[in-house]
């Protein structure tokens, strides 16, 4: 059905995240992957979904030379916990702090996608409310020692051990957790 409807793009998606790439599969889009380093830095006034609108928007305006027929898809998430944003954990350390921080807490889940092409941009963006049982210092050792999750905001993939054992509430998409609103970026897609 997405296949149909998108026929005519040269559908992009500028991440490296393999569960992005995933659920664009999954979603039976064709579409190419195309990387442009681009630094995430945010002015430090913005909160929440200020924060992963900016950062989408940002990894779009890498792209000036689209086509006619392309259709870039760009993607940033966040954990917003107490206030602040926890991106990608840098080493050990910090991922076991991250972790630490959310143990018994609720914290939200933002992900926000640009679609742009010559013609027009758009942004939507999806917040998941989840909370954390009481985490132990073995359990987070022994998550970030066997998934080494460096590559995930806030530390964690919810589709991994730690979701098993640490999630006790979820208000709103699960996907979004893990990525990707794909609910949201559907409707958009198929009301192009």
């Amino acid at each position: 059905m997405l296949r149909e409807k998108l026929k005519n793009y040269n559908v992009i998606l500028a991440s490296g995240s393999p569960r992005r790439q995933q659920f664009f599969k999954d979603l039976d889009i064709d579409f190419t992957i195309q990387l442009k380093e681009v630094e995430e830095i945010y002015p430090k006034e913005l909160k929440g979904n200020e924060i992963t609108d900016y950062l989408a928007n940002l990894k779009a305006a890498a792209f000036d030379d689209l086509s006619e027929k392309d259709l870039l898809i760009t993607s940033d998430t966040i954990v917003w916990l107490n206030n602040k944003a926890l991106g990608k954990p840098k080493d050990k350390e910090d991922a076991f702090n991250m972790l630490k921080a959310m143990s018994g807490k609720k914290h939200e889940v933002i992900t926000s996608i640009s679609i742009k092409s010559k013609y027009f941009q758009k942004i939507v963006n999806d917040t998941t409310i989840v909370t954390f049982n009481n985490l132990s210092n073995e359990e987070i050792n022994y998550y970030i020692d066997n998934y080494k999750p460096y590559d995930k905001a806030g530390a964690y993939g919810i589709q991994e051990w730690i979701g098993f054992i640490a999630i006790n509430n979820l208000e709103g998409s699960y996907f979004n957790v893990v990525g990707l609103p794909v609910h949201k970026l559907y409707q958009e897609l198929i009301n192009l």
